[in-house]
């Protein structure tokens, strides 16, 4: 259970003062449902504003505070704006700029002949500078002293920055003593401040100092619950697993294994030997092999007497995994078979009837796999593919349906730095494909410019009426009013209206994220039949259907995402054995590190490397575009701070584990309240056996 202590931390923000129905949809969409998350909903940036005596001394675009005197108010005509013109102790005047309602509070905030203070940006509109809507106004400087560093929070439609400012302070004001989890010698050799102090000098002004500090809880917390993970793993009963090599003998693959492949293999051959269950990730670049090598993990297991289960994300993936295993087992006399949460009536039941009388030795399905009403014979391996889109939990309610823990291997296609490798999975052991097969064709990478748009249309209609299909990938879902954002469902509409939604290689169809999941599959069988021949999408589909005959990719607004993204949409053409073209549509005004992004792109296509780039171009402080969701498992810790502090918090969370006597410890029961606080919690439940 959640220490007692942390219990004002986990009240509902419905229960703060001015919070209503109306508020309370706004902050869910920011996840802002605790106190504990208005209290680590940390400025993105801080205003800085200077005090000046005149407006002369200060430049078009500064913030400022500064003393005026009111002396008139003019009202435009119809909807115009209303004004308010100021002077300073020189007598320069300048208009305080206000439209909409806002100017009813103006007339009242401005008695003419008063003094006011007000903090603001200064501005230029033709030849009169304006400050428009004020950010704050007072009687006498005193009240704006705190408002010279102002912090700068993430909104969503229905929050102002005022509203979000006035919840963090009343959460702040709520914040409990915790007993300190961090070693006191790195506490003081760093020269942190307690968290309490960390918390409330973060939300003051960008103090790097207490930044640092609850970045590093966030990176112990989780460092020591995969660690818990591990440890918990390893100290659970399996089954040692040691198949007599017949069935893998009899596959008939029309490859060679790689060297990176037989490697892997070995690894994992190894790990199932042990009595002790596997608990491996499997890396690997997209055509890197991954499917053989989860192939041979699944023999070893038949060939012992027990079953094995693939997880995929998506009933489209799970379908894939399907046919091509049935594919290369040809000959073996394995049975495989398909569930998901589309299957209904007899179909199932005999599906359900062969898991529990072992005949279906092999299940490929999605989380349908997870229910109660599945049971198998002897369940001794899972593998779950794109690791990522699957939490800690899941794997391990999934490997503890076996009688024992059923051996586990993950594999992923999103190549991961070896920083973060350590923070998302810090708790198994890692193979890596670092070699792709050979014969597999290299696709031509070309940077254009979106002035020419219509050439690249007309060039994906050439490509269509011969025959080919192709990806069209937009950043948005749908155009935004406040910026230039290629947005699918616009393109989708230009697209299938210049191809006439049918006339040059089938349909135009239209899949993201935000599309029913039936649709969604319907759109992508039809592209992965051939029944359309172009796919406009969002990044939906970086991992998704393989389609041999799509060997065309167009990324718009390319600067947009990140390397290791870029790296994934590019994967899902060069599938087949003809040649490949990714396009990368570029904006204007590209930046010294979008344009590195964009070479790098042409330059390789190791997305081992592109990943540790990306990593070294965002810890260098630029982001384009916004975060994505899923980059890192973490809500505090940046790039940098996670490529400075991830190793120092992994060898600490090791130093309490081996050294200072784990959880039983006085410094172990301040870890378990840092482990409830960041909600890896899981890693006490194992401890406990729970």
């Amino acid at each position: 259970m959640r220490p007692d202590l942390l219990n004002p931390l986990f009240a509902e923000t419905a229960g703060l003062k001015g919070v209503g129905s109306a508020l309370s949809r706004p902050l869910e969409r920011l996840g802002l449902t605790r106190l504990r998350d208005l209290a680590y909903h940390l400025p993105d940036r801080f205003v800085a504003r200077r005090v000046v005596q005149r407006f002369d001394d200060a430049a078009v675009g500064e913030n400022i505070v500064i003393g005026v005197t009111v002396r008139e108010h003019r009202a435009s005509a119809g909807r115009g704006p209303y004004r308010v013109l100021v002077e300073d102790q020189a007598g320069d005047v300048v208009a305080l700029t206000y439209f909409g309602r806002a100017s009813y509070s103006a007339k009242k905030l401005f008695p003419p002949g008063e003094k006011r203070w007000i903090a603001g940006r200064l501005d230029q509109f033709g030849q009169t500078r304006q400050i428009v809507h004020p950010d704050h106004v007072a009687e006498d400087s005193a009240a704006l002293a705190g408002h010279l560093a102002e912090p700068v929070y993430a909104l969503s439609e229905g929050l102002t920055q005022g509203r979000v400012a006035a919840l963090v302070a009343q959460a702040l004001e709520h914040l409990p003593t915790l007993p300190e989890w961090i070693e006191p010698g790195l506490l003081a050799q760093k020269g942190w401040p307690g968290w309490c102090e960390a918390l409330l000098a973060a939300h003051k002004g960008s103090d790097a100092l207490a930044r640092d500090r609850l970045a590093y809880d966030e990176l112990l917390a989780n460092s020591l619950a995969l660690m818990l993970v591990r440890a918990s793993n390893r100290s659970r009963r399996g089954v040692p697993l040691q198949g007599d090599g017949s069935l893998r003998a009899a596959l008939k693959l029309p490859f060679a294994l790689t060297g990176a492949q037989m490697r892997s293999i070995a690894e994992i051959e190894g790990d199932m030997a042990q009595g002790a269950p596997m608990l491996r990730l499997l890396q690997g670049d997209v055509g890197s092999g991954k499917t053989a090598v989860a192939l041979h993990a699944m023999l070893i297991a038949v060939e012992s007497g027990a079953q094995a289960a693939l997880l995929a994300p998506t009933e489209i993936l799970a379908r894939q995994h399907a046919e091509t295993l049935t594919r290369m087992v040809a000959g073996t006399g394995v049975q495989i078979a398909l569930l998901t949460g589309r299957d209904k009536g007899r179909a199932r039941e005999a599906t359900l009837m062969g898991l529990l009388d072992g005949s279906i030795q092999i299940l490929v399905g999605t989380h349908a796999i997870f229910q109660d009403a599945v049971a198998y014979k002897h369940l001794a391996l899972v593998v779950i593919d794109e690791q990522h889109r699957f939490g800690v939990g899941q794997r391990l309610m999934l490997t503890q349906k076996a009688k024992t823990t059923a051996h586990c291997l993950a594999m992923t296609a999103t190549p991961i730095p070896r920083t973060l490798t350590l923070a998302q999975y810090g708790e198994m052991d890692v193979s890596r494909l670092d070699e792709m097969p050979p014969g597999r064709q290299p696709i031509d990478t070309r940077v254009v410019s979106t002035d020419r748009l219509d050439e690249v249309i007309a060039g994906v209609g050439r490509h269509l009426a011969a025959g080919g299909q192709a990806y069209w990938v937009c950043p948005m879902v749908r155009e935004l009013e406040t910026e230039d954002i290629a947005a699918a469902e616009a393109r989708h509409a230009l697209l299938s209206e210049r191809f006439a939604n049918g006339t040059i290689g089938g349909g135009v169809e239209l899949v993201h994220g935000q599309l029913r999941p039936e649709i969604k599959d319907a759109a992508m069988e039809r592209f992965a039949t051939g029944k359309a021949g172009l796919l406009v999408a969002t990044t939906v589909i970086e991992v998704g259907v393989d389609v041999p005959n799509a060997t065309l990719m167009v990324i718009e607004q390319a600067e947009r995402f990140g390397l290791a993204q870029l790296h994934q949409l590019r994967g899902r053409v060069g599938r087949g054995t003809g040649k490949s073209t990714c396009l990368l549509l570029r904006g204007e005004g590209l930046s010294e590190v979008g344009r590195e992004r964009l070479a790098l792109m042409r330059e390789t296509q190791d997305g081992f490397r592109l990943a540790e780039e990306d990593l070294r171009l965002r810890g260098g402080g630029e982001l384009l575009g916004t975060r994505q969701s899923g980059d890192t498992p973490f809500r505090v810790a940046d790039f940098d701070q996670i490529a400075r502090l991830l190793p120092l918090a992994h060898d600490d969370a090791r130093l309490l584990m081996d050294r200072d006597g784990g959880l039983d410890s006085a410094r172990g029961a301040a870890a378990r309240v840092l482990l409830y606080l960041f909600e890896r919690d899981w890693g006490v439940q194992l401890l406990r056996g729970g």
